[in-house]
């Protein structure tokens, strides 16, 4: 009898041993899931990688007080320890139209390859008119080409409304579960320098090169009270160029769809108005949470100021 109760005493105690290694076990493996959800929650402050007193020679912060990114304000290092950890994508994506498209094309690819968000996982998004017309591009390591053809339709007069529900039915079906962030840009222009994560955010607007150096009374925005785009003389923040939108999927879906919107109801109305006109419309209302200074995108046929230290981007003649 003596026997039996030992037995099952000991077997009592090897149980609550088990379940013990196993509940401290449980607890670590919990402990370190919370530690890694926490850390890819705490997202750096702004202040831990941006400081716009190192450029007191221009706008550096927005009234709504969104980074307005120059050389020498920004820390990309802290963000660099952020992002990594994450392992996003990033998508870019241009439309292939006109003549000159194989080589313009070729050009922008190689130095996006070259500049673009370097080691980060990319995916280059080419919307074409002839998938048979595009230059062959050897990628680096973590980027992926992907084309698609133009759908054609006859209501798409305009090829900016083309463009842009074919960006809107891609969007929708592929893009949204394939990367984190996505840019679009236009085809004829060329990396510089590097393009990197600092400009990453939920809702990313780029400064027109020329119009950043005007008075915002001269802005060319869209002035006729028919119009879906139409701002007064008195109001507008700054006058955005269209080469280059960025932010997260679903915020460029819902540019997108805006524009799409105004442009309809404008051709109703039988108005004239541009992409560009209905862009500054959008980011007058939705106000963008990176702003990109004319550094990322400069003209070479200006003159170039003394303000602009590292060109990202340049147009191409």
């Amino acid at each position: 009898m003596q026997c039996k109760k030992e037995t099952l005493l000991l077997i009592l105690l090897a149980v609550l041993l088990a379940l013990t290694q196993r509940y401290s076990r449980t607890k670590d493996d919990l402990q370190k899931m919370y530690a890694c959800w926490k850390d890819h929650l705490e997202e750096p402050q702004l202040s831990a990688w941006f400081n716009p007193k190192e450029r007191p020679d221009v706008i550096a912060t927005t009234a709504w007080l969104a980074p307005v990114l120059w050389e020498g304000t920004y820390n990309r290092e802290v963000l660099e320890q952020y992002y990594k950890r994450l392992n996003i994508t990033i998508g870019l994506a241009v439309f292939a139209t006109g003549n000159s498209t194989r080589r313009s094309l070729r050009h922008f690819i190689k130095s996006a390859d070259k500049y673009f968000m370097v080691g980060y996982n990319v995916i280059f998004y080419i919307l074409t008119e002839s998938v048979y017309n595009l230059p062959y591009c050897e990628l680096g390591p973590r980027r992926t080409l992907k084309t698609w053809k133009l759908f054609e339709n006859e209501m798409y007069q305009d090829c900016n409304l083309r463009n842009m529900y074919n960006m809107r039915s891609k969007i929708i079906e592929h893009i949204r579960y394939e990367v984190n962030f996505l840019f679009m840009m236009t085809m004829k222009q060329i990396f510089k320098d590097n393009f990197g994560v600092e400009t990453l955010g939920r809702s990313v607007a780029q400064l027109h090169a020329w119009w950043y150096f005007k008075k915002p009374s001269n802005f060319p925005y869209e002035r006729r009270t028919q119009s879906a785009a139409f701002i007064p003389f008195e109001e507008g923040d700054f006058y955005y160029h269209s080469a280059i939108v960025g932010g997260t999927p679903l915020e460029v879906l819902d540019l997108i769809e805006q524009y799409i919107n105004g442009i309809t109801h404008d051709h109703t109305n039988k108005l004239d108005s541009t992409f560009e006109s209905h862009l500054n419309k959008y980011f007058f209302i939705n106000k963008p949470t990176r702003v990109l200074s004319p550094e990322y995108n400069w003209d070479p046929r200006f003159k170039t100021p003394p303000e602009i230290k590292h060109i990202k981007i340049a147009w191409r003649p």
